[in-house]
């Protein structure tokens, strides 16, 4: 039977908050010493910066370990790591003053490495302005590669695992190119693919390829036997509207900061809040119904609902212009949202 097939409410919570989350913290602290010594002033700042602003990724992305506790540590351990890649390499790409695509694709090769155990960590800085980081980015590589090398049927997945490392790779690339650039180039990409996924807006799918869900799905997945029909089941069932709705959310909270830092924004691409918000909802209904009956049981579909929660409940989405709207936004989609809404909310002011 799949991990987490008869997950409860109660068990996956207590599991999350009681087991899962001493972990991340542990996982966080240790790269965040690891951050503190990172020689070059900027590589530092950005790296610990990603850890303070953007801990709740980790968090967030930490839930699959809560359906697997023999592989509990492992999937923290692969998911903080390969997470911490993510943010930090984000925030050298926005706030550095940096605006080469050739270096964007360089850096992140590192992620594309680290979804493969065994593959050396390369020179990812070669073509960035900066690059003495005391071996803090390689140590994210090798660590992920050390974790899903121990998850027994790792190697049934890494090829998914790959395509969704290298769409992600991409859209950071195109995303973070000069400005004038950006959209064109965002297009153009997104014009190869968009013919398997009508009714899917180019934004939008551009969106989804920014999510790490698949991957740690995939993660979870590799615990258990899994067949090429489960992953490519998987897959379809996440990408693109899970992946989708949890990008659109991230969006959607941070529309005002990306305005202000002038950062490309998915949600803006709409014609208006409106409309983005209906679509959203739209993406969460799709969400819901797909991740019913996806290989791995009930954690998909509380991962579904626990985006809502999540990022609902973010500081960001409870100033005083949209607490009232986010409530009721929550009370519409049911019981299990509100849960893990309030349960979302109180580990915030515990944390």
């Amino acid at each position: 039977m799949p991990h987490g097939s008869k997950l409860s409410h109660s068990q996956f919570l207590y599991r999350l908050f009681r087991r899962v989350m001493p972990l991340v913290r542990a996982e966080l602290a240790a790269w965040r010493a690891r951050a503190e010594a990172i020689p070059d002033e900027l590589l530092r700042e950005q790296a610990l910066a990603s850890l303070r602003d953007k801990q709740f990724h980790a968090d967030g992305g930490s839930v699959y370990a809560a359906a697997s506790p023999e592989y509990m540590a492992r999937l923290v351990q692969a998911i903080v790591s390969l997470q911490t890649i993510s943010d930090y390499l984000d925030n050298l790409c926005d706030r550095a003053g940096v605006h080469d695509p050739i270096a964007f694709r360089t850096l992140h090769q590192s992620l594309q490495d680290a979804v493969h155990p065994g593959v050396s960590p390369a020179n990812y800085y070669r073509h960035y302005t900066h690059g003495d980081d005391g071996g803090y980015l390689a140590a994210l590589v090798e660590t992920c590669q050390r974790a899903l090398a121990q998850l027994p049927h790792y190697a049934r997945v890494e090829s998914q695992v790959d395509w969704y490392a290298r769409r992600y790779s991409e859209l950071q690339e195109h995303k973070h190119a000069p400005l004038e650039e950006r959209e064109e180039r965002l297009l153009r990409w997104t014009r190869q693919h968009l013919g398997a996924y009508p009714g899917v807006a180019w934004h939008e799918w551009a969106a989804a390829t920014g999510s790490t869900l698949g991957m740690f799905a995939l993660f979870l997945a590799a615990t258990e036997p899994v067949s090429p029909s489960d992953v490519q089941r998987l897959h379809r069932k996440y990408f693109p509207y899970i992946c989708g709705l949890h990008i659109l959310l991230d969006y959607w909270i941070d529309a005002a900061e990306d305005e202000v830092h002038g950062d490309f924004n998915f949600v803006a691409c709409y014609r208006d809040p409106t409309t983005a918000w209906a679509r959203i909802e739209q993406f969460a209904a799709e969400g819901v119904e797909r991740s019913a009956d996806i290989p791995g049981g009930v954690i998909h579909r509380y991962v579904v609902q626990g985006l809502m929660g999540m990022y609902l409940s973010d500081p960001k989405a409870r100033t005083a212009a949209h607490l009232a709207a986010s409530r009721r936004r929550i009370y519409r989609l049911g019981v299990t949202p509100i849960l893990f809404y309030y349960a979302t909310h109180l580990y915030r002011r515990m944390a």
